[in-house]
């Protein structure tokens, strides 16, 4: 028993420190992909002085503690995303692996949410959900869906119908408040969850947007025309819907 529960220690161990390293690379891609910047060339640096960063500027989550957020060289504060995006890696690789343990939706789960945490980032950084990133997201989703497929085919089709056509809809009520990025990704998260989740999956999203924008508005003083990335708010929400979102729609069905 001793054994087995150091083993499981030892796993959750090495799959955090993975998801840290996963995590420091994404923190690469989220900054240099927008910028169309080769993803390998040149090494890291600095974003304010352009030196090369060192082994002690690298470790993922360690270096900004140990350099105090602070680049060594010229002293330009370092983001708080870095260790963020680090972090976050982590706990989505180690949720999957107490979800699915070590199989093929590990695999699955894993990459997409990893994209899906890329995608967030760029959108809060700059406002913008990558096309090549969405088609990505498609792409991996539709081998999954035909070979080793967790929802009928019919219901992965309605929900990318579903959740495209009613972000579709909004942004021609709301005359363009809705941005293109935000509905072919909805679209993409609609046939990844399929029928009925992509409507947990909707109106979670806009409740976390509504709450956001609540703060925005009342603590920053911003208007409900201030731009609002949703590329978060629809990521967190597929999230929620893969691990709990049958629970979520059956409490819905039961008391709303």
């Amino acid at each position: 028993m001793t054994a087995l529960l150091s083993v499981k220690a030892l796993n959750y161990i090495l799959l955090f420190v993975a998801g840290l390293i996963m995590g420091s690379f994404f923190n690469t891609v989220i900054y240099r992909f927008p910028r169309k910047m080769s993803l390998v060339f040149p090494r890291s640096f600095c974003v304010h002085c352009k030196t090369k960063l060192q082994i002690p500027d690298l470790l993922p989550l360690v270096s900004f503690f140990y350099i105090k957020g602070r680049c060594r060289y010229c002293g330009g504060q370092i983001s708080w995303r870095y260790p963020l995006v680090e972090l976050l890696t982590a706990v989505i690789v180690l949720l999957c692996f107490m979800y699915f343990g070590f199989s093929p939706l590990f695999f699955k789960y894993a990459v997409f949410f990893s994209i899906l945490l890329i995608i967030s980032f760029i959108d809060l950084d700059r406002g913008i959900i990558p096309d090549r990133l969405v088609l990505m997201l498609m792409l991996w989703s539709i081998p999954w869906q035909l070979l080793n497929p967790e929802i009928y085919l019919k219901e992965a089709i309605l929900g990318l119908l579903t959740g495209g056509g009613l972000f579709y809809l909004i942004a021609v009520l709301s005359k363009g408040g809705m941005g293109g990025g935000d509905i072919k990704l909805m679209a993409v998260l609609g046939f990844a969850a399929g029928w009925p989740l992509v409507f947990v999956v909707f109106f979670l999203a806009f409740f976390f947007g509504a709450f956001a924008g609540l703060i925005l508005l009342f603590v920053q003083k911003k208007s409900w025309q201030h731009p609002l990335p949703f590329g978060p708010f629809l990521s967190l929400s597929f999230f929620i819907s893969i691990f709990w979102g049958l629970p979520i729609w059956q409490w819905y069905l039961l008391y709303v």
